[in-house]
């Protein structure tokens, strides 16, 4: 995943949610509307999640230190993830309290036309946002589905930004709708669980996120496409004689670790072993340049230590042949 890609959809995002937070607010503040109360705060926290994932790329950025060897890659995963908890606490459930209270103790709404001209505003800037965040997902999302590249994506911001734009577009249309029942029918119930309405649905998305970035903070191999071009790179035919097995990591969205053990030939010298083992590497970073941490192993392709189960191919997460 392009990483200026990810933080474009970013920016763009933080920009649209701080106008419409402040907007949001002064909207609040002169009708009395919970559900705008609920989206300032649902904004706020999406200028704060975005925040974290720009500053979660920055750090990721660190160089490779003596305790963390593989670098900081996987920071981004980390900020991603709190993103999830963010929206899940902050927006998601101060909006369910708020509805509730709505709901207990209902009032009209007061200058409707402040809750009504603001989310029309914010409808608009979230659909632009949302629409640089498509554009940017388009780039590299292929022939994947939406939901494909929400679950597949190993880079978090655009999957984040993705579901945080379509929660706050919907969230606003719930909005709009709750203020338009409550104005017409002169009851502020409407107005309460429209805004509880907007709480479940962010707590539906922070846990989508929360489930697909766990599965990143736990180490994702890479996706079939690259470990079939790696599988196709280490193999020369003449001192690599097969792929035994192979486990793939990602250190980072954009940042590969490649551990095989490989057969050669058992007449071989050490001299074409290593510049083998060197070639096989090189044809490797060709084929998938963002495999940068290589390791591998020779050895002796045995026939009845794989029939035997002695294959690590046969775990979870292996490649064999």
């Amino acid at each position: 995943m392009s990483a200026s890609g990810g933080t474009k959809a970013i920016v763009a995002a933080l920009a649209a949610n701080l106008a419409i937070a402040v907007a949001k607010f002064v909207a609040f503040l002169f009708s009395g509307s919970s559900s705008m109360l609920a989206e300032s705060v649902h904004s706020l926290a999406d200028s704060g999640n975005q925040g974290l994932l720009l500053l979660g790329g920055k750090r990721a950025q660190r160089q490779a230190t003596p305790q963390h060897p593989f670098g900081y890659g996987r920071e981004r995963y980390i900020y991603a993830f709190l993103v999830s908890i963010v929206l899940f606490s902050v927006g998601g459930m101060f909006a369910i309290y708020e509805g509730y209270e709505k709901i207990k103790h209902p009032h009209e709404i007061e200058a409707w036309y402040w809750p009504v001209g603001v989310l029309v505003f914010a409808i608009i800037a979230e659909t632009f946002s949302f629409r640089t965040a498509i554009k940017e997902s388009n780039h590299i999302r292929g022939g994947l589905s939406w939901k494909e590249f929400v679950r597949r994506a190993k880079a978090p911001e655009l999957p984040v930004v993705l579901l945080e734009d379509l929660g706050a577009l919907v969230g606003l249309i719930l909005a709009l709708g709750g203020v338009s029942l409550a104005l017409a029918t002169g009851d502020g119930l409407w107005d309460g669980i429209g805004t509880l309405c907007i709480g479940v649905l962010l707590i539906v998305i922070a846990l989508v996120l929360a489930v697909e970035t766990k599965s990143l903070l736990l180490g994702e191999s890479a996706g079939l496409d690259q470990v079939k071009k790696i599988e196709d790179a280490v193999v020369d035919g003449v001192t690599v004689t097969r792929l035994i097995h192979m486990r793939t990591l990602h250190l980072g969205p954009e940042e590969l670790l490649v551990a095989a053990k490989i057969a050669v030939r058992h007449d071989e010298s050490a001299t074409e072993v290593a510049t083998a083992i060197n070639a096989a590497e090189d044809r490797i970073r060709a084929a998938v340049p963002i495999a940068r941490v290589i390791y591998l192993e020779p050895d002796i392709y045995s026939e009845s230590a794989a029939a035997s189960g002695t294959n690590p191919a046969k775990s979870p997460g292996g490649s064999g042949h």
